[in-house]
């Protein structure tokens, strides 16, 4: 009881001083290692936007954000509707779900991500967040660590989205100084995905080919300081910047 007591309390101590997203994922992916996790996420969504944060490989996340995963993936669906921490994947339980789900399964395991547990986190207005400790582990027993450690992990998604919410939050509603300005084509590649077209649909009504239109979007990402496009969109919305 121990280390998760010591990794607690040197989680509390380290997220008081983080600043950024680069930060908060430091700290998060530290806390999942030395609870004997390899990766952990931080989705929160907000109507039709989302905001991640995450130690999950990057090939994945924009996959999952392009096809459109939060809409059907099993973890974030139970999140919406539980309260309590639960335990999810592994090689001791029988595949749930529909058949897209169980592929969407099937493809995050692909990526080094079996099994895990997930603190669902509930918002105002509709809002909810889920933060999730994740392996491709297949000796880990999440089931005994989601009810062993049930208390403490609970606390760590709660004291991570406080913190992030607090300080991303007042960090993105000000202008950055010094931040480059978008572009008319910046703007449109990113007008067109905050109205839910693909990057094949933005290439034919912008009449440019498909990988400039990812190059556009990944510029304006890197300009607004976003971890993906979705949250990118999401930035350039609450700046005003495609209005």
């Amino acid at each position: 009881m121990k280390l998760i007591e010591n990794t607690f309390q040197e989680f509390v101590d380290a997220i008081q001083t983080a600043g950024d997203e680069n930060a908060f994922e430091r700290v998060a992916s530290r806390c999942a290692q030395r609870l004997g996790f390899q990766r952990f996420a931080y989705l929160r969504l907000d109507g039709d936007r989302a905001t991640l944060i995450s130690s999950y490989p990057k090939s994945w996340t924009s996959r999952y954000f392009d096809l459109g995963y939060q809409q059907l993936d099993p973890v974030v669906l139970r999140a919406k509707v539980e309260r309590d921490i639960f335990s999810w994947g592994g090689v001791a339980r029988a595949p749930a779900g529909s058949r897209e789900q169980r592929h969407f399964f099937d493809e995050a395991t692909t990526f080094g991500i079996r099994s895990g547990i997930t603190v669902p986190i509930r918002g105002g207005f509709g809002r909810v967040a889920a933060f999730t400790l994740a392996t491709s582990d297949r000796e880990i027993d999440s089931d005994r660590t989601a009810g062993e450690w049930k208390d403490i992990v609970q606390q760590v998604g709660l004291y991570f989205h406080v913190h992030v919410s607090a300080k991303l939050e007042a960090a993105f509603a000000a202008p950055q100084q010094g931040e480059s300005e978008l572009t008319q084509r910046e703007r449109q590649c990113l007008g067109w995905t905050a109205q839910g077209k693909t990057v094949a649909d933005i290439a034919v009504l912008v009449a440019i080919a498909p990988r400039t239109v990812v190059f556009h979007l990944e510029n304006a990402r890197r300009k607004l300081g976003a971890a993906s496009i979705a949250q990118c969109v999401a930035v350039a919305l609450r700046r005003g910047l495609l209005v």
